[in-house]
């Protein structure tokens, strides 16, 4: 049997899958789990927290917010299942970071090469609003994550409260002081500090987001376009990347 180092993607996973830290959250995931909505009524929902999904190689890490109610609240994986994985996962197949354009089940076959997603927080949140306390509470996941993905040149930060985390997540590391220096903007390119990833911001592919044509289909694609111009450069951007 092959035993799983101690700090390990695998092990924080588990350990992920296992919380029951935030009770709002863990209430209204099981209650979405109950109740499901009617297109779904003979699935069996997940209804547990979502971990993070992609290559642990990765150059690319996506932060995005939280599962959505019948998109990973019910498959069990990240942006699956729902219209904001279809943006998404179409963007990144058509930039070579995925082996299919959709994304419709935990077990459909889909592989990310070169990109990792992950959320600052993992449950479900009530009108898609998760509380401060408990994205203070999830960001403890982030923390690892970012700490074994090794690799990483680029973090795409989905939406402002995706920026607002993984900025906060600095600060507690003191790697940035404020958090004023670096607004969200669709297409804005920061360096947080030297020697880390570029930020590269583009907004969140919800479906009020798609469905007025504030974020399209071409311009999501363009952001992983960047990301793959970025590692293209044979200097790399902002001479600390």
């Amino acid at each position: 049997m092959t035993r799983l180092k101690a700090d390990s993607l695998a092990v924080l996973n588990a350990q992920i899958l296992a919380c029951r830290l935030c009770p709002r959250l863990v209430r209204h995931r099981e209650e979405i789990g109950e109740i499901k909505r009617r297109a779904y009524r003979d699935q069996t929902y997940w209804s547990k927290p979502i971990s993070g999904f992609g290559d642990e190689a990765a150059r690319l890490l996506i932060i995005g917010l939280a599962p959505g109610a019948h998109g990973a609240n019910r498959t069990g994986r990240v942006f699956t299942g729902d219209s904001s994985g279809d943006y998404l996962y179409r963007a990144l197949w058509e930039t070579g970071f995925a082996n299919q354009p959709t994304s419709t089940s935990a077990g459909d076959g889909l592989a990310l090469t070169d990109a990792y997603i992950a959320c600052p927080v993992r449950c479900v949140p009530p009108d898609n609003k998760p509380l401060p306390e408990e994205v203070s509470t999830c960001r403890r996941y982030l923390v690892r994550e970012l700490a074994l993905l090794k690799r990483v040149e680029v973090v795409v930060v989905l939406g402002g409260i995706a920026l607002n985390a993984y900025l906060a997540l600095l600060q507690d590391g003191g790697l940035v002081g404020s958090k004023a220096a670096f607004s969200f903007g669709h297409g804005r390119l920061f360096q947080t500090h030297a020697g880390g990833p570029a930020v590269l911001c583009s907004y969140h592919p919800s479906q009020q987001n798609t469905s007025t044509k504030r974020l399209t289909a071409e311009m999501l694609r363009e952001i992983f376009a960047q990301v793959r111009r970025l590692f293209a450069k044979t200097e790399r951007p902002f001479g600390g990347l």
